[in-house]
């Protein structure tokens, strides 16, 4: 009776330590820029925190173009502690956004994706009639015509 005891007691805490992982929860999945200027900031960062039982590693984020471009924490995330990742998107192109991030990390949804959307419109052009006009220096001589 002890043997079996003793073999699900060992059982049951090999299958509770199956389920001991990380968890990535971000406090939003998607950031709504809205609408911008061409070359404005379109900079946001996502908190997440690590809900898990174990330490949360993040091994690689990627943008869905060579336009968003993530930057996230290397070092292990400790079970409750929170971090952001930092999406720069290339406010230069004209249009709408919407651009993913995939996370790839050792938590239990995998992968894990959030999103940037938005509207960049075009910079206002300088108007060259409001420019000022360069006059010649006083006392300079002036061109024969």
């Amino acid at each position: 009776m002890k043997k079996i005891l003793l073999a699900l007691s060992a059982a049951l805490l090999m299958a509770l330590g199956v389920h001991a992982q990380a968890e990535i929860e971000f406090e939003k999945n998607v950031h709504d820029f809205g609408t911008m200027k061409q070359h404005g900031d379109a900079t946001t960062e996502f908190k997440f925190t690590n809900t898990g039982s174990e330490p949360l590693i993040i091994s690689n984020a990627k943008g869905s173009c060579g336009c968003t471009v993530p930057e996230w924490p290397r070092e292990p995330i400790q079970p409750g502690e929170s971090s952001v990742i930092r999406v720069k998107y290339d406010s230069k192109r004209i249009g709408p956004i919407n651009k993913s991030v995939t996370i790839t990390s050792n938590g239990s949804e995998q992968p894990k994706v959030i999103r940037i959307k938005g509207k960049i419109d075009a910079a206002p052009k300088a108007d060259e009639s409001a420019m000022p006009v360069k006059e010649p220096a006083a006392g300079a001589p002036k061109a024969n015509n």
